[in-house]
């Protein structure tokens, strides 16, 4: 099942797990909306560095250390996704409390090892 994903703090450097999370999101056939503060490529799509408008969002999953979320805490929020992944350190209580408040489900996980055992 496709589940569309905005990656917050996509990196179009192959030693960056966002960069990992993207191509093997893609690959798993999501569509994927790669954002972040360097335009760049990565899996053949745009690094969005405007904060776009996505709609019907499933999943946002991040890269952004918690030191560096505030600005984007409205921009996560408004896109009203079901739920939010919190990669390892980028755990952040105000967010995720936040984001429950609203009905969006928090999840403290790894992208990659979600997709890797079938639970994504």
């Amino acid at each position: 099942m496709n589940k569309k994903t905005v990656v917050i703090g996509a990196s179009d450097n192959p030693a960056r797990y966002s960069f990992q999370a993207v191509n093997r999101l893609k690959s798993y056939g999501h569509e994927v909306v790669p954002v972040g503060i360097r335009k760049g490529q990565v899996a053949g799509l745009d690094i969005h560095v405007d904060k776009p408008d996505v709609n019907s969002v499933d999943t946002v999953t991040l890269y952004v250390g918690p030191q560096n979320q505030p600005a984007w805490y409205d921009y996560i929020l408004d896109l009203k996704p079901k739920r939010i992944i919190f990669n390892p350190g980028t755990e952040n209580y105000e967010l995720e409390r936040r984001a429950r408040e609203q009905g969006i489900q928090t999840i403290e996980a790894c992208t990659l090892v979600m997709l890797s055992v079938g639970n994504y």
